[in-house]
């Protein structure tokens, strides 16, 4: 199986994984641009996980599998919901990469409109609560205390990110863009005093949760790879960009277009109650997003037109991205001027 080097996996999980015997079977959960995740099972029947990075050339720095396995195993201190690391190998020898291994959590990901028919109507609003109360935990969540507290700078997170995305943008972008510049523009001229800092998931939704579908809760948070120390409003307003605003559009990737989930703005109101932040200025979060999604999918763009993606740069991917990029920045300028208004 490409990605995993069987013989020698196999006999390193046997000897650092305490408890697991062999043989192993070895099958794909997810794969593609981010990260690869795969199911494994032992000679008992015990199901476990293994993360790497993807296979081919990577930036290291964008893949890092000992820090995205010390921040799981710091946050399991705490009591948001992940799985339990179970080790960590960083001797590229034994699989070409380094890779982590953590306990199977039971699990659905809704990560689309139709994913949410795995979810009773009845459950939708109570487990959209409990995705704002995790998250208000993880923001809860003391870093110095769980030993996370040099993981980034604590401050200047609006500004740290608006630099880092906007030469992104100079380096990646296909064409000229007017409304990305003039949303960075307006972005970087009004930022939000940072309230505290907190661990800051960077990509927060249900598309990267395991939902008990039978209990409405969240049985696990996945995809630490972007987190970071910041302002934890961030992650609040990321969750807007997948979120149904109430004119039924939802994204491709989230269930919340289907009927019974809880509008977006009592999930912030909800998450205001919990935390005791303000968040009359959700919106500047929530275009910052947008922008920021706008940056990244120019950025695959850019890779599929120079051919990096291989034979998966269709058309219809291409063409996918290129809209994307034009949307998500078209809606950030709309976020900032419903501020504005």
């Amino acid at each position: 199986m490409q990605g995993i080097n069987h013989d020698r996996v196999s006999a390193w999980l046997a000897d650092h994984i305490d408890g697991a015997q062999p043989p192993f079977e070895f099958s794909l959960i997810t794969g593609g641009r981010s990260n690869l995740t795969f199911a494994v099972v032992d000679g008992n029947g015990r199901k476990l996980v293994l993360r790497r990075p993807p296979t081919g050339h990577v930036l290291a720095t964008a893949h890092d599998m000992a820090r995205e396995h010390r921040i799981i195993s710091a946050v399991g201190k705490s009591g948001v919901p992940v799985p339990t690391t179970l080790g960590l190998c960083t001797d590229e020898s034994v699989n070409d990469a380094p890779f982590y291994v953590m306990d199977y959590v039971d699990g659905q990901v809704l990560d689309s409109p139709e994913k949410a028919d795995l979810l009773p109507v009845e459950l939708r609003e109570p487990a959209s609560h409990h995705l704002i109360d995790v998250l208000a935990d993880l923001h809860a969540v003391d870093i110095d205390e769980i030993g996370l507290g040099d993981l980034a700078r604590r401050e200047g997170y609006i500004e740290r990110q608006l630099k880092r995305w906007s030469t992104q943008w100079a380096n990646s972008k296909t064409r000229d863009l007017p409304v990305v510049d003039e949303v960075a523009t307006r972005l970087a001229a009004d930022v939000p005093e940072q309230q505290g800092v907190s661990i800051a998931h960077g990509d927060y939704r249900f598309g990267n949760c395991l939902v008990d579908t039978a209990a409405g809760r969240v049985a696990a948070v996945l995809d630490w790879e972007l987190c970071t120390l910041g302002d934890p409003l961030a992650d609040v307003g990321y969750l807007g960009v997948y979120w149904v605003k109430g004119d039924g559009e939802g994204r491709h990737n989230d269930p919340s277009s289907a009927p019974g989930f809880p509008a977006y703005e009592d999930l912030v109101a909800r998450y205001a109650e919990r935390t005791g932040r303000d968040v009359s200025r959700i919106d500047y979060y929530v275009a910052f997003s947008h922008w920021r999604l706008a940056v990244i999918s120019e950025g695959v763009y850019a890779r599929y037109l120079h051919g990096a993606m291989g034979d998966q740069a269709d058309e219809t991917a291409l063409e996918l991205f290129k809209v994307a990029t034009e949307d998500l920045a078209t809606k950030a300028r709309d976020a900032l001027d419903r501020l504005d208004a």
